[in-house]
């Protein structure tokens, strides 16, 4: 019987000779539990221990910085391997993202060429803003997706979330406001994803979007040309309808899938929770400014701020707990199987499983 399998036998508490664990290897074993899934821990987890009790010194009380720093990379990668569908899944999101992306960059770079014709506009130039570069690098993004959906797509993807970046950081009067900005960026890193071999539908998707986006575009633009609220306007009534026609959308496509036994549709929403809620930093300023009726367009900019960090908490948030929630579970939250080493068709016993 080898040390490990001894370990597993021993009552909990005792060391391979009988005596009491040491503080140290019972540092050990809660870091293990705390950072590794539920069946690694069973099968591997006091081997690991004793790996790193034998590389540990002779006078040591508690794991080194170092240790734990491994632990946690190590388990988060082993909780990485067990995530039934991530991978598809932030291929799925950056598709979505994408998608979301091309239907606002050709949205507003219609809007920038309708609106300087109202008469109360007196901005220079055949635009509305310092945005135009925004909008035509997220709109060369698409292009190359759909022809080079593989590195030349990062670099695009790359170029197009720092134009947006630059932009942003600029205080000229006349540019897109820092809450039509800031999903660009946050949907652009998700789109991200999106890079890598697909079938050609797949990589038609965004394009499709963005021709869609055309007609509804210059329908509503010249709603807001005599309004005087430049983007402000516009984009309190578009953005937070993206945002819940993502999550709706997101939700039954997640359903949809698992359904199928297919938890890409979970992981995808899950990653796209941050971009929703940028999408509906509007209305949830909103609600942290707790205005009443005839508040302004835009809520202060400190609920802004808050609504901001807190949707940006809660999106770095979820994906940890959901890959250490579905850790927890046996078999890293798969069905137990009970016909192991039987033929999937007959039920006979079969000498390959």
């Amino acid at each position: 019987m080898s040390p490990a399998e001894r370990r597993h036998d021993r009552p909990e508490g005792q060391d391979q000779g009988g005596s009491a664990m040491t503080d140290l290897e019972r540092r050990y074993a809660r870091w293990t539990a705390l950072f590794y899934p539920a069946d690694y821990r069973r099968e591997r987890g006091s081997e690991l221990v004793d790996t790193y009790l034998s590389l540990a010194a002779p006078d040591r009380k508690r794991p080194s910085a170092a240790d734990v720093v491994d632990l946690a990379v190590g388990g988060l990668r082993q909780h990485l391997r067990i995530a039934q569908g991530l991978g598809p899944g932030f291929r799925l999101a950056g598709v979505l993202a994408l998608a979301t992306l091309a239907a606002f960059a050709t949205g507003w770079a219609i809007f920038e060429a309708v609106v300087p014709w109202a008469p109360w506009f007196r901005q220079r130039g055949p635009f509305l803003s310092l945005g135009v570069p925004v909008w035509a690098a997220w709109l060369l993004a698409v292009v190359v997706h759909v022809v080079a959906p593989g590195r030349w797509f990062r670099w695009a993807v790359g170029l197009a979330v720092l134009v947006t970046a630059g932009v942003a950081m600029l205080t000229e009067t006349y540019r897109p406001p820092l809450f039509v900005l800031l999903p660009q960026l946050v949907l652009g890193i998700v789109a991200l994803g999106a890079a890598g071999p697909q079938s050609w539908w797949v990589r038609l998707i965004p394009l499709a979007a963005a021709a869609a986006s055309v007609p509804v575009a210059a329908s509503a633009a010249p709603r807001f040309v005599f309004s005087g609220d430049y983007y402000y306007e516009a984009a309190a009534t578009a953005l937070p309808a993206a945002a819940v026609t993502l999550l709706i959308g997101g939700t039954l496509l997640a359903l949809g899938l698992a359904a199928r036994h297919d938890y890409r549709g979970v992981w995808a929403l899950l990653i796209l929770l941050t971009p929703i809620g940028m999408l509906a930093l509007n209305p949830l300023g909103a609600m942290l400014d707790d205005a009443g009726p005839g508040r302004p367009v835009i809520p202060a900019w400190s609920s802004m701020v808050a609504a901001s960090v807190l949707v940006l908490t809660v999106g770095l948030v979820s994906m940890p707990l959901a890959l250490a929630a579905r850790g927890r579970l046996p078999s890293g939250g798969r069905p137990v199987r009970t016909d192991a080493g039987r033929c999937p068709t007959c039920g006979a016993p079969s000498g390959t499983a």
